[in-house]
């Protein structure tokens, strides 16, 4: 069964968070296993066309991908910088601390790799949920307000919505006050808890996903 949800598809609540399942990410050990997985099932999918390959063969072919990423999907971009190391910093190519130079610029070739929008979405759905996924993954090179807005966001975007720039940016600003009233470290813990907030409230059941707070603030 495919991880990645299909267009249309239902929100999902997580069992192990308060969160649409993907949302809890990085916090939730589950929602952030299947942010992964979204990345993994496309890098086996691709290289299935390659026969059976060892440890060390995937890490050839990584290195072909990394060296053309325009020619292949986001996805297989990432799980193939996943697989190869910094020189730098040792971690996950493209993963490693903001202060890491060589990190940073294969960050930013990974932004040139094939983004297609599924039948059925807004146009650059595709290029949202990418951008989301590779923050999720990426979580300590983005401010607490950035994380939550992209984690309340990807559940949505992976079954097909899309916010407007208009909505995007009333959200954001709205999402902003809201942090500053609450407290960060509460809304990490249960997201939902931003339905208390009247202009975040309002915004949502105005937009295509009343639900986006979570399960709890579907009730």
């Amino acid at each position: 069964m495919a991880v990645r949800p299909q267009v249309g598809d239902p929100l999902r609540p997580c069992p192990d968070c308060p969160a649409w399942e993907f949302g809890g990410a990085p916090h939730c050990a589950r929602c952030a296993a299947l942010v992964d997985a979204l990345v993994e099932e496309q890098w086996r999918d691709y290289v299935a066309g390659f026969g059976v390959l060892s440890a060390d063969d995937q890490v050839d072919v990584a290195r072909m991908v990394v060296q053309e990423p325009h020619r292949h999907d986001w996805r297989v971009v990432d799980a193939a910088l996943d697989r190869l190391p910094c020189a730098e910093c040792g971690g996950r190519q493209g993963s490693g601390p903001m202060s890491c130079g060589s990190c940073e610029v294969a960050h930013g070739f990974r932004y040139v790799a094939i983004e297609t929008d599924r039948p059925g979405v807004p146009p650059g759905n595709e290029h949202a949920v990418r951008v989301n996924v590779s923050v999720l993954r990426r979580p300590h090179t983005t401010s607490a307000q950035e994380l939550l807005a992209r984690r309340l966001l990807l559940p949505a975007l992976l079954v097909g919505h899309l916010p407007s720039t208009a909505q995007a940016q009333r959200f954001s600003a709205a999402l902003k006050d809201a942090v500053a009233r609450l407290g960060e470290a509460r809304l990490t813990r249960d997201p939902a808890t931003l339905a208390q907030d009247p202009v975040l409230a309002t915004l949502i059941a105005e937009s295509g996903v009343p639900q986006l707070f979570g399960p709890a603030g579907a009730r």
